[in-house]
């Protein structure tokens, strides 16, 4: 047993979790009823005690883990396909699998693509024949539809009939990501840019198609909209032919008669202008922001056989994801889960409501836009773009092109623009009475009392009436709220508070609190090991020029070589696979993943241990070379509320198993 603290590391767990993990395991070991070798029936005696149980839970895990291992060797799949022949399925049929999310959906996908298989290579058709046949097989197996409630239930159980179908999701899975994507769970996709680029042809690619900017001819037509504009380019142009024709009197010459309208319409521009030149720069500020932020949306997939950080922009579909609970990592586009079983549980409250966590095994289809938020798996991607369900949503949501035309704009006016627009009605229906009213009055005025006749005057009349309405017309209100929401916007900038469109200015500047995440927005994302208890002395390193690791090593009291190796070794071993460090002659130039356990293998790397070294050397933590095979003699434990820790178990030397733990200090 190892036994190492660091900071906020220790080896405890709840009792309760532990105590309802065995009986669980127990019941689970009777109903399946697995035969194995002497070895490993002494497993569970081998672990400490102070574990609470997790023994039991750690044997039982390793002898269903073996029990899918000797069913897998039944039956094995191959990419004979040659590079650029087209693919067994469309877009449409995958998208349509990412929506039934059913195991019958899976299987007719299955038998399409088995039905569409490419001949092969020359020499290997019957490789390519056996994938058809066996998939056919498998097909039949998983397509079953069965109306049984009791016959349901057990194949979701941990009976024998429930194991042999969780095996067959399995196979199904692996059997998608190689045969019919042409990928390969080990070793991913090839990092070609042709393959890439083949991919997005075929499937499209992961972003969703931004919608056209509005040219800046178009948003003066937009802002031109307004109630009280309307009303003051009419008052302008009927202002301006009044005082310029009709309005003279026989001889008299007009001079700056037109002045008045003019000042209107000139109003009327300014306005105009500026909500049209602001819209139209912030459209471009918008865009710099969005591509800025899609820079540091990535995730870890595997190409040509390693872990390497993608935008979420350039995952195709055949790519194999490397997800875990520890970053909370949200899933980019629609994949199906790969084996074996991390225990993955994921948390779809985003897309339907449910805060229930969602177990997922390896055959089940993952949405994009949902939440890892315990365990860890690998899966393919299925879909993506606009062809996943989260890009379908994110294309109505955000205004794209793929969407145009399906009424789902909605309200794009504010509080404030909606009470001046109700404003100027108002007052539009108050002027108009009262012209109406001055009309009437003179009119029954000249007709009815006055000598001259009253024909003349009519037209004075009327020009009176205009001028009531003009002047009840509010001209300098536009301007003046304009021009206040320009130098509201240009401030906002100036607090780092980007507006797209003028009229937001007023919603935005309500905001009086502002949430963020402090991970990655206020800090650096990154983290590092500053102290160390081990053989029973505290290490501790008050100096930030100097590293923890290479304190340990000078210090008076620095442990024995055999301790920093365990201690490294406990490092290596109990980290995800996502987690990596790039290394330049030797030296650590980079790193991706958890912050956390990147600030572990740093701290190895400083102890002078290469921790793929030690990983590729661990049986049952090895996944290359001739260790391979024995992966599945280890077991991970992840990260939980409950456990506050995260194991895995490796066979040891001598006989038995070894658990390297991590976890919070209590």
């Amino acid at each position: 047993m190892v036994k190492t603290f660091m900071e906020a590391f220790e080896d405890t767990t709840s009792n309760n979790a532990a105590s309802e993990s065995n009986n669980f395991e127990e019941e689970r070991m009777k109903s399946l009823d697995v035969e194995l070798g002497k070895d490993d029936d002494n497993v569970s005696s081998q672990i400490s005690p102070r574990f609470g149980g997790i023994g039991k839970v750690i044997d039982s895990s390793l002898r269903s883990i073996q029990s899918a291992s000797s069913a897998l060797l039944n039956m094995t799949f191959s990419n004979m396909a040659p590079p650029d022949a087209p693919f067994a399925v469309t877009p449409q049929e995958l998208s349509n699998l990412s929506s039934e999310r059913t195991h019958q959906a899976l299987a007719r996908v299955l038998s399409k693509a088995a039905s569409n298989l490419p001949p092969g290579l020359p020499g290997e058709e019957e490789d390519m024949k056996s994938n058809r046949l066996q998939m056919e097989a498998l097909v039949k197996r998983i397509g079953v539809v069965d109306d049984d409630i009791d016959r349901r239930a057990s194949l979701k159980g941990d009976s024998k009939e429930g194991a042999q179908r969780h095996h067959d999701m399995e196979l199904a899975a692996n059997c998608l990501a190689t045969v019919v994507l042409r990928s390969k769970p080990e070793d991913g996709i090839t990092n070609e840019q042709s393959d890439i680029e083949f991919r997005r042809e075929a499937f499209g690619t992961n972003a969703i198609a931004d919608k056209k900017l509005d040219s800046f001819l178009k948003l003066c037509w937009n802002a031109v909209q307004d109630f009280v504009l309307i009303m003051l380019i009419v008052l302008g142009v009927i202002g301006i032919v009044v005082e310029t024709t009709i309005g003279l009197d026989p001889g008299e010459k007009c001079g700056m008669c037109w002045l008045e309208g003019a000042a209107i319409l000139a109003s009327v521009c300014i306005v105009v202008l500026v909500t049209a030149g602001i819209d139209y720069a912030k459209q471009f500020a918008f865009i710099r922001l969005t591509r800025s932020l899609n820079d540091t949306n990535t995730k870890m997939v595997i190409r040509n056989g390693h872990q390497m950080s993608v935008t979420d922009d350039e995952i195709v579909v055949g790519d194999i994801l490397s997800i875990n609970a520890h970053n909370l990592a949200s899933i980019p586009a629609d994949c199906v889960v790969l084996g074996p079983s991390g225990g993955l549980k994921m948390d779809e409250s985003s897309l339907t409501g449910e805060s229930v966590l969602i177990a997922k095994n390896p055959g089940d289809v993952v949405l994009s836009g949902t939440t890892a938020v315990q365990g860890s798996a690998k899966m393919v991607v299925i879909a993506v773009g606009i062809n996943s369900v989260a890009g379908k949503i994110k294309a109505h949501v955000y205004d794209s092109s793929d969407h145009e035309g399906e009424g789902l704009e909605g309200d794009d006016e504010s509080p404030l623009f909606t009470k001046l627009e109700k404003i100027a009605k108002q007052i539009g229906i108050a002027g108009t009475c009262a012209a109406l009213l001055s009309l009437t009055v003179n009119c029954i005025k000249g007709f009815a009392f006055a000598k001259e006749d009253p024909k003349e005057f009519l037209i004075e009349y009327i020009v009176v009436a205009i001028t009531v309405l003009a002047v009840s017309v509010p001209e300098g209100l536009p301007l003046a709220v304009t021009l206040a929401l320009a130098f509201s916007s240009n401030k906002m900038m100036k607090e780092q508070n980007l507006v797209k469109h003028l009229d937001a200015c007023e919603t935005m500047g309500c905001a009086t609190t502002i949430c963020t995440d402090k991970t990655g927005t206020l800090t650096a994302n990154k983290m590092t090991a500053r102290a160390i208890y081990t053989t029973k002395t505290d290490f501790s390193c008050k100096d930030p020029a100097v590293t923890l690791g290479s304190f340990v090593k000078n210090s008076i009291d620095s442990p024995n070589e055999s301790t920093l190796a365990l201690l490294a070794t406990l490092i290596a071993v109990d980290t995800m696979d996502e987690t990596t460090l790039d290394y330049d002659k030797g030296k650590v130039t980079g790193s991706t993943g958890n912050p956390t356990e990147v600030a572990l293998l740093v701290l190895a790397a400083d102890l002078g241990k290469d921790y793929r070294d030690i990983r590729d050397s661990t049986r049952g933590r090895s996944d290359k070379g001739e260790l391979a095979e024995y992966l599945v003699e280890g077991k991970q434990i992840g990260f939980s509320s409950a456990r506050k820790m995260m194991s895995w178990a490796v066979p040891s030397e001598g006989g038995g198993y070894r658990i390297y733990c991590k976890g919070a200090s209590e």
